[in-house]
């Protein structure tokens, strides 16, 4: 079994430490590994470990015993762990120092959930922009009760349980005395009110689920997975909180024969020998339509040719970038018996 470590090494206090010294270094440990606010893997056993600590050291008798005997007397001079002495778990013993400081306060306004939703466009579209409309679900406050829950021309009946306040006081009995520990109202929520005659339309939630079409407009340079947010148009807020936002996702769709490189786009040409050889004049695909080309003789397979300004719209700015037309020179993989003379011909004058 692994040793246990020294108690007042983990209250980081002296052996000689006053009853007010140990209570203020627990308190202090005690608040910052609380898992309530401390949300590391091991935060909970960092709290039970200086629980238990104090709760020897805290106690004249124990503290007397774990001085002479180590932990070996405690757990023979009282036969008990360490769970419990006075407390119910990390709930009461948080609640014993830090309880009854704070007021609750009446449940605040709060922000509605964001929504996400997935298009797919077009590489054009991606490519120069444009707007698309899509249908979303969403909640919105209540038309007819304005999002208030109670029916309208009535009005909602103070809380009989917290008399209004939204809070309830709960009185403890602790190791340090008695603490009044204030809380959320569970009846009506920490709102004070109780709806007696709740809105037909919405039965009281103040919400009700709708159908909504939203229209998205795309900026010209977008790629595939740019995420675009739209303020106020997720679900509305509770209690007059802002809506949430909604978040459309773009997936683009692959084109037959470009191929995106940054702004600039990449087309690659395919060529016969002899227009490699002897030169030629043709025809170049681009998003703006068609362009012609003129290659020189003796080019090669990979030279690249530029057309400026034929590419994607930049993000943000303005211009564009660039078409990049790659050669390919083809090899026939089929001859008509006039052709594979004409090469055999050929190729006997080449080097």
């Amino acid at each position: 079994m692994p040793t246990k470590r020294d108690y007042y090494e983990i209250l980081g206090i002296d052996r000689n430490a006053t009853d007010e010294e140990v209570k203020r270094a627990f308190r202090k440990l005690a608040f910052k590994y609380h898992p309530d606010h401390n949300r590391n893997a091991d935060a909970s056993e960092r709290f039970k470990e200086v629980n238990e600590a104090y709760q020897v050291i805290s106690d004249a008798d124990k503290r007397a015993a774990y001085d002479r005997f180590g932990h070996g007397g405690i757990e023979g001079a009282f036969g008990q762990g360490f769970e419990g002495f006075g407390f119910n778990g990390f709930g009461d013993i948080f609640d014993a120092f830090f309880s009854g400081a704070s007021h609750t306060a009446r449940q605040a306004p709060q922000r509605g959930a964001d929504l996400s939703y997935n298009i797919s466009i077009t590489f054009e579209e991606a490519a120069f922009g444009g707007e698309k409309e899509v249908a979303i679900s969403r909640v919105e406050s209540c038309p007819l009760c304005q999002g208030t829950g109670y029916q309208p021309g009535t009005k909602p009946s103070r809380c009989p349980n917290c008399n209004g306040s939204g809070q309830v006081r709960r009185v403890q009995q602790s190791i340090f005395g008695r603490f009044t520990n204030i809380a959320t109202c569970p009846q009506c929520h920490g709102s004070g009110k109780i709806i007696t005659e709740p809105c037909p339309q919405c039965h009281g939630t103040g919400r009700e689920r709708h159908q909504r079409t939203i229209s998205v407009k795309i900026p010209a340079g977008v790629d595939d997975g740019v995420r675009i947010r739209l303020n106020g148009e997720g679900d509305s807020g509770e209690r007059g909180g802002h809506p949430g936002d909604l978040y459309v996702t773009l997936s683009v769709e692959p084109h037959p024969f470009f191929r995106r490189a940054g702004d600039n786009l990449i087309y690659e040409l395919p060529i016969n020998f002899a227009q490699a050889a002897l030169g030629s004049e043709v025809t170049v695909p681009t998003l703006d339509g068609k362009l012609k080309l003129k290659i020189p003789a003796g080019s090669q397979t990979g030279r690249v040719f530029r057309f400026k300004n034929k590419g994607i719209a930049h993000l943000h700015s303005r211009g564009r970038g660039d078409e990049l037309v790659t050669l390919r020179v083809v090899t026939p993989d089929s001859l008509t018996p006039k052709q594979r003379q004409l090469l055999k011909e050929l190729g006997e004058t080449l080097d």
